[in-house]
């Protein structure tokens, strides 16, 4: 698979830390109504944590972690039985209330409670591996857009709440992310943000073998195994390289890179400007670089959602801020002139909307794993700061299960 050519050292890299990062990561339940490909969360006795351990996860959180906002997941968070109280605890705290939620359990009365109790966003997990039912089984990822814009448009008139999506990006729909990256900007005024995750799990044809400390782990005891080969290679550069062929001006902004590839893109974030009929442009890396720092300077965190009302302040950036950035200068400059054939659009309201690509962990030659550096999807486990995406080898081997490649004939 061709790649984009994609160099580290053009883009700024998110200063985002282990103690100091702007989102955490907590998890009330492992109860879920749907059951996702992929899903890396085991289900076991009692799913709801007790509000005493959520509590305490919190307090590490305050003690350990600098966060501007604490992302509510799971399993499926609006299933948690407190999840009102504790969204208005989270706000009480001084964080701004994310959850992540694939939709199905929202209404517009609990959606309302959720706004009284202080939730600053949702992200909508939205794909067509998640084995819904009724009406959304079996669809496409262009047919699900329609699911997401009624949940767009729920949290829109609820007024004043972000709202993202996110979705898995396998082999077989990579080629219909420019078509949902095109639907995010036909909707840029209630769609916020949308995110793309690379599939990965663990799959027969890996030459490695697994341990925890020093015992070997049976390959079918690892949780996030298929039984069938897959394509788990997929790379943020390959997204950006598909975006490409339709959008050639597509380009990113700022980035998390991994443990042990400092080349790597595992975090890939672009900033575009525009309405819903055209993007002005793609802000870089020296804007990205100048809101990051002033909000960490005035806010002592880094900052992580924006509220749908500095988001609509498109034209205001472009008037304030294009000196700050080469990129954000040209997307003023076609603004500008679309301004001189029509001035009518000195009065539309210009939008920024954020597009996030995230890679997963990678397996290296050597065996050694790279992760998410700087990842923030932390959680807590034990009292500790631990990878969400990996915290069912915690629970059940005690440890990381470390990689080591095969010397010989497989088990």
């Amino acid at each position: 698979m061709a790649t984009a050519e994609l160099h580290h050292g053009q883009y700024y890299r998110l200063p985002w830390t282990l103690p100091d990062n702007g989102i955490s990561w907590l998890e009330p339940t492992s109860l879920c109504n749907l059951q996702c490909d992929g899903c890396y969360r085991k289900v076991e006795g009692c799913p709801h944590k007790s509000w005493e351990q959520v509590m305490g996860e919190l307090d590490v959180f305050q003690d350990q972690r600098k966060s501007d906002c604490i992302s509510v997941a799971g399993g499926e968070p609006l299933l948690y039985p407190q999840i009102v109280e504790l969204i208005a605890e989270i706000k009480r705290r001084g964080f701004k209330p994310i959850i992540n939620s694939n939709g199905e359990p929202l209404t517009p009365g609990l959606l309302q409670k959720l706004k009284e109790a202080g939730v600053y966003g949702f992200t909508f997990h939205v794909d067509s591996r998640q084995n819904r039912t009724g009406r959304w089984s079996n669809c496409g990822e262009l047919e699900l857009n329609e699911l997401r814009l009624q949940y767009a448009r729920m949290v829109a008139d609820a007024d004043g709440i972000a709202c993202s999506f996110n979705s898995t990006v396998y082999a077989n729909n990579l080629h219909e992310v420019p078509s949902m990256v095109r639907w995010a900007q036909e909707h840029i005024d209630i769609v916020n943000t949308m995110v793309f995750i690379c599939f990965r799990h663990v799959v027969p044809n890996m030459p490695f073998d697994w341990y925890a400390g020093g015992e070997k782990v049976d390959w079918n005891d690892v949780w996030y195994h298929s039984d069938e080969d897959r394509v788990v290679t997929i790379e943020s550069r390959d997204l950006v390289r598909t975006l490409r062929e339709t959008e050639p001006e597509f380009e990113p902004a700022a980035y998390l890179n991994g443990t042990a590839d400092p080349s790597s893109f595992k975090w890939l974030l672009t900033m575009r400007i525009g309405n819903k009929g055209r993007i002005w442009g793609y802000p870089g890396g020296k804007l990205a670089e100048a809101m990051t720092a002033w909000y960490h300077f005035r806010n002592d965190k880094y900052m992580s959602y924006m509220s749908p009302s500095e988001l609509r302040m498109g034209r205001t950036a472009m008037a304030l801020l294009w000196p700050l950035d080469r990129r954000l200068r040209k997307a003023t400059g076609n603004w500008l002139k679309a301004c001189l054939r029509n001035p009518a659009n000195l009065f539309r309201k210009a939008h920024l909307q954020t597009l996030m690509f995230i890679q997963p962990v990678d397996f290296m030659a050597d065996g050694e794993q790279s992760m998410c550096d700087g990842c923030p999807d932390i959680t807590v486990h034990d009292g500790k700061l631990v990878w969400s995406c990996r915290l069912e080898e915690q629970k059940t081997h005690g440890a990381w299960l470390r990689t080591v490649p095969r010397r010989g004939p497989a088990d």
